[in-house]
Order: structure tokens, then sequence, then C-alpha cells
């Protein structure tokens, strides 16, 4: 068929398919949930061939006007240039894809004041909800305009990090410091360093509890002088490793709290004559490609990025459709590679 799509509407689709115009138009225009409740498999397959087989647009002003829904969404990432965020957004795109939503990304820096700037400018283009990456913790900042959003009856989900009473979707951070800790001290490690993060940033503070955490419960305790706050970039990991090397007294095993610090961490490492998994063992977190890659490849906790974005979407939309939505934790898993296991090797 050839019929130009100005001229398909769905009360053409559901005359040619014997269905009701609702039944067509929820499964053409509504969620995955809606159009699964709306007809059986192969009747969805029908009706999406022939909208596809006649070119059929939906005419989204007329649906935004009657439904009072714009069916986008605003995005707030610190920087959408680390891989770590670009993944997590990713994931979101995709659910937000599926259910026939469009999203947007703002950069914050990592600044409160531009996460309340650009979230109102979101806001002034009528999105539906907010998904949000760039919470910070000990500060009433990000708490202050959560709360505003929760008294306008704005629907929002925070992503990657957490803030207790807000809905959020994160890696079991807390988890994720506790297995590279066993691994460490199964390795043979008991001089630990630990390179944190931003003091700001949840993910940093849980991952770090949780490695301290199970350190003490086999009796090694991390002394407050090798745990080292930094931004989370190459460049700053490779100040807070020579920070950590210039002790009298060097650690065996450095654990940071994400991969691009670990990756400064083992370039200072080697600028300063030493072997990197050799002679001090290194671990990351978040497993992003270039891990694997790297000339000592980097042992790393991996966490579900994509996921995390995925589900951080589900939530939002069963937020803005009125629906119970709980944080949610994903598990995190252990990857051994050499930048741990060389250090076996040589012991």
């Amino acid at each position: 068929m050839n019929r130009s799509n100005k001229n398909v509407t769905l009360k053409f689709l559901s005359k040619e398919l014997g269905l009701h115009v609702s039944t067509v138009s929820r499964i053409l225009n509504g969620s995955i949930d809606d159009a699964s409740s709306a007809a059986a498999p192969e009747t969805i397959e029908k009706v999406k061939k022939l909208a596809a087989d006649l070119n059929y647009r939906p005419n989204t002003l007329a649906k935004s006007l009657q439904s009072q829904k714009t069916n986008v969404i605003g995005v707030l990432v610190p920087k959408l240039s680390d891989l770590v965020l670009a993944n997590i957004y990713e994931g979101i795109d995709a659910a937000a894809t599926q259910n026939n939503y469009f999203t947007f990304v703002s950069n914050t820096n990592d600044l409160p004041i531009n996460q309340k700037k650009l979230g109102e400018m979101a806001l002034s283009r009528k999105v539906d909800g907010l998904i949000i990456a760039d919470a910070h913790t000990g500060t009433e900042n990000s708490h202050q305009f959560f709360n505003e959003l929760i008294a306008r009856d704005i629907p929002f989900v925070l992503v990657s990090r957490s803030l207790e009473n807000f809905t959020s979707v994160t890696c079991d951070d807390y988890l994720g410091g506790s297995l590279a800790a066993e691994h460490l001290i199964a390795v043979g490690h008991r001089r630990i360093a630990i390179i944190s993060g931003e003091p700001f940033a949840s993910t940093g503070l849980l991952r770090t509890k949780g490695f301290k955490d199970y350190s003490a419960s086999k009796n090694i305790m991390i002394p407050d002088d090798y745990i080292i706050n930094c931004g989370f970039d190459v460049d700053s990991g490779y100040q807070a490793g020579l920070e950590i090397l210039s002790k009298n007294e060097l650690p065996t095993a450095i654990f940071t709290v994400n991969d691009f610090i670990a990756i400064g961490v083992m370039g200072a490492i080697k600028d300063k004559g030493y072997i990197p998994g050799k002679d001090i063992a290194v671990v990351g977190f978040n497993n992003i490609s270039l891990t694997a890659q790297l000339p000592i490849p980097l042992t790393t906790i991996a966490s579900p990025m994509s996921e995390m974005g995925f589900t951080a979407m589900e939530l939002l939309l069963k937020k803005i459709n009125k629906e119970q939505a709980d944080s949610i934790k994903l598990l995190p898993k252990l990857i051994k590679r050499n930048s741990t296991l060389d250090y076996l090797i040589e012991q």
C-alpha cells in the first residue's frame, strides 16, 4: 500500500482492522503496558505492521493537548562526557523510546545552583517529569529542590546517587565496596588505602563504607589518613595517587570508588617507579568498557549502568501514572583482572 500518512488516521486503521479506535490508540500511542492490556500479542503485531505499512504517524500535538502530557522527560547529569553517565543515559533513552517518550539532557557540572536552574528550565518546557543524576548528600540544596518538586506534584526519580526519602535507582554501592574489600583481603592485602571520590556523592560514601565495614569485620582497620577524597576524573585520581604514594609506609593495595580515579592512580604508581598490579594492587568501580583494554587490565566492580537508567525511566513512568514507585538497588559484580591478580602471582 502507498497511502500518504496524512490520510491515515486511527479511525481508518481501526476500521481496516475491525478494532475499536481506543484499542488501536493504546497500542500505537500508549506505553508497553497499555498495549499489553489492550490486546493479545498477535493483535498488537498486526496493528503495528499495518501502521508501518501505511506510514501512520500519530498527531503528537493533538495527543498532548488532549492528555495534558508532552511525552518529554528532562534528564539532569553532572557531565554527559562521563562514560558512566553516558551509559546510564542510554538506558534512560531506550526505555523512553519504547514508551513513546522523548528525552533531553542537561549538564549541571555537579553544581546545586545549576541543578535547580536547569531543572526549572526543563519544567518551563512542560516536561512530564525529571530524572536526576547529580543529587548531593549533606547539603540542603538538593533536599530543598526535591521537596519543592514534591510540593508542586512534579514526578522525578534519582538515578546513580541516592538521597534518603526520595525515590532512586542505584547500584548497591555498599555491597560493591564490600566485594572489593573481600577480594583484596582474600588476595592477601592488609595495608589498604581508599580513594573515595567527592564527599557529597552517595556513590563514593557508600562504596567506602562498605569497604571499611567488611575490612573491620576481618579485623583490618583503614587509617583515616589512608582515605582520600578527590574528584571523579583521571587527573584527580592521579593527584590522589601521588598523595597516597607519599606516605612513609606504602599501601599494598588501593581501592578507588570509580574506574577513572583508578586509571589516574595507576598512572601515579607507574610514574613513581612501581608496577600497577604487581607492586601495588588497584581496584576500580563501574567496569567501563576501556578497563579491560588497559595495558594492565583493571579489576573492578561492575555496576549495571544501562539497566539503572532503563529502570529509572520505568519508575518515572509509574510516578507519572500515579502508581507506587519504590527505590531499587541493582546488584554489582566483581570482575577480576591483572591489576590485582598479578600481585597474587608475584607473592
